[in-house]
């Protein structure tokens, strides 16, 4: 009578996990939910949410996830799938593959970029060539 949708158990809680200040991990991770890290991780980082890393973190390994801001440091490759944000005390190095890409004045971003969904969003420029 009453179909309701449940939620998942972090959708219920709303939190995000926290790696703090002064703790190393080594070692993949893997979660559905958002994570934030103001600590160390050496390994790589999968998830459907969204990732934070603060400005005495620090990231080295590859990163999948939905969306992502950056304002400590990163190396190693990161693939977001939506909007990755680098803040002006980032220091981003090795590859990035974003959906949409905000860098602030001041980050340092030594890094390969590529754009997902550019030929979706932008007319080539032979598309005009070819019809004249």
């Amino acid at each position: 009578m009453f179909d309701k949708s449940q939620k998942s158990y972090t959708d219920l809680l709303g939190k995000t996990n926290r790696i703090v200040e002064g703790t190393t991990i080594k070692g993949d991770m893997i979660s559905q939910a958002d994570l934030r890290i103001d600590g160390n991780l050496e390994g790589n980082f999968t998830s459907q949410g969204r990732l934070v890393i603060g400005p005495t973190g620090s990231v080295t390994g590859d990163i999948k996830c939905k969306s992502a801001d950056i304002e400590g440091k990163f190396n190693g490759r990161i693939d977001v799938e939506e909007l990755l944000s680098i803040k002006s005390k980032a220091n981003i190095q090795g590859d990035v593959v974003a959906g949409k890409l905000a860098v602030e004045p001041g980050a340092i971003f030594t890094a390969t970029c590529t754009m997902k969904n550019a030929a979706k969003n932008n007319t080539p420029v032979n598309d005009k060539q070819q019809a004249g």
